[in-house]
């Protein structure tokens, strides 16, 4: 038990001076080994070979290119237009497209900042145009951005999957329906807030001609989640198998039928994805040894037993990993947190009967808060990026959505059939 306070110790340490996530882990493995010869460095060597060579894992640099290239393509703009056309009339139309085309994109990119640069690059413009004030926008995108990670196909639910040996599959569904409860529910505070600044933004008359002609020049990207998910859920291909799909297709779709993507933003956007899925990788590769760490220590264990002592019902369980979680969520990174998290806190979750499903999704939820949350949101930034606003004018216009996030967050916990209702029905599940 003494190695595994002194590993996390380390890391802790390695990370506030500055040293990247992925080599604090490396680090802390390393001089923890050598002190407490609780294994082999040869043993580490044999922890980032296997860990990197998982089918499952496939899954992750998959998604994140096929993100990229969806967004390249032109996709997420023909989204947002045909969805506008239907929903144009609609006072606070815009606000109402925004968070649509999020909840499609994120059935593609699988990633909240992905879905953040998508979406915002193409409304924040425009509804500016329509003089929505800067920070509501901002606001309103960076929050409609967490939806891609609850959405399938997601990059932390195959994370927690790969960490916690549990079904993919059965983990994008249980999040199908928590997601759509949070579209809703910010579509609902957008509305409120638009009354309240007693905004009067222009609205278009709705126009079947135009809303034919939009959905038409919007097939394929419409089509795009349907067929990665349809293939999924219909038995077809699995979700590594889904996610070449998706990468075909957006190549596919973007260079032949819209031809908005080009041989050279190709390459510029494989450039700009291999920088990503490398970051992610190599958090995967150097976290095992710290996790195999704990593992041999014997820390989730104790980690029980602590629990145990603190309060025997798992109500009080949930609501301090919640708390726990929620802090994490605003210092690290999501994958990060996921792979060091998962071992120490599932074996807790399992011993007083939470479900492991329920559990990947109350996890995924309270990471992808974090994404919304200072100091460090990446949503924050890049919605500060696309706006210019600086991210304590952003932090401040996005409190109203943290009030329906920490909502829905506690209904997602303390009702497990939120999330399990969909695997149930549709996949059987039973646990």
């Amino acid at each position: 038990m003494e190695a595994g306070l002194f590993i996390f110790v380390v890391l802790l340490g390695l990370i506030f001076i500055g040293m990247p996530i992925a080599f604090a882990l490396a680090t802390s493995a390393t001089i923890t080994i050598l002190i407490y010869e609780t294994t082999s460095l040869l043993f580490q060597a044999k922890s980032i070979v296997t860990a990197v060579n998982s089918y499952p894992l496939l899954a992750v640099p998959l998604f994140i290119l096929a993100g990229d290239l969806m967004y390249t393509g032109g996709l997420s703009r023909r989204l947002t237009a045909a969805i506008y056309a239907v929903v144009g009339s609609i006072r606070a139309s815009l606000s109402y497209v925004t968070v649509i085309a999020a909840t499609f994109f994120a059935a593609i990119s699988g990633s909240a900042p992905a879905t953040v640069a998508a979406i915002g690059t193409v409304m924040i413009p425009e509804m500016e145009k329509q003089k929505y004030p800067t920070d509501y926008s901002a606001a309103l995108v960076a929050a409609a951005g967490m939806i891609g990670v609850m959405i399938p196909p997601s990059i932390p639910y195959v994370m927690y999957g790969v960490s916690s040996e549990e079904s993919v599959a059965t983990l994008f569904m249980s999040g199908i329906l928590p997601g759509l409860l949070f579209s809703v529910a910010y579509m609902v505070i957008a509305r409120l807030i638009y009354g309240q600044k007693k905004l009067e933004t222009p609205v278009k008359p709705f126009k079947w001609s135009e809303a034919i002609t939009t959905f038409k020049d919007a097939f394929w990207a419409i089509l795009a989640p349907v067929i990665v998910l349809g293939g999924i859920y219909g038995g077809i291909v699995s979700p590594t198998e889904a996610a070449a799909v998706s990468v075909f297709y957006a190549v596919l779709v973007g260079g032949v039928f819209y031809r908005e993507l080009t041989f050279k933003s190709f390459v510029e956007t494989l450039g700009r994805s291999v920088g990503t899925i490398g970051m992610v990788l190599a958090l995967v590769a150097f976290a095992s040894t710290f996790g195999r760490i704990l593992t041999l220590e014997q820390v989730p264990q104790q980690a029980g037993l602590l629990a145990s002592t603190i309060s025997n019902n798992p109500l009080i369980i949930l609501l301090l990993m919640n708390i726990a979680l929620l802090i994490v969520g605003m210092f690290f990174e999501t994958i990060a947190a996921i792979i060091i998290l998962t071992p120490v806190l599932l074996p807790i979750a399992k011993q007083f009967g939470i479900d492991p499903i329920h559990f990947g999704t109350i996890m995924t939820i309270n990471l992808a808060i974090g994404f919304c949350s200072p100091p460090f949101g990446v949503n924050l930034f890049v919605a500060s990026a696309v706006t210019k606003l600086s991210i304590e004018q952003i932090s401040r216009a996005i409190i109203p959505y943290f009030a329906g996030m920490l909502g829905l967050l506690a209904a997602i916990t303390y009702i497990p059939e939120i999330s399990l209702i969909i695997p149930r029905l549709l996949m059987g599940y039973a646990h």
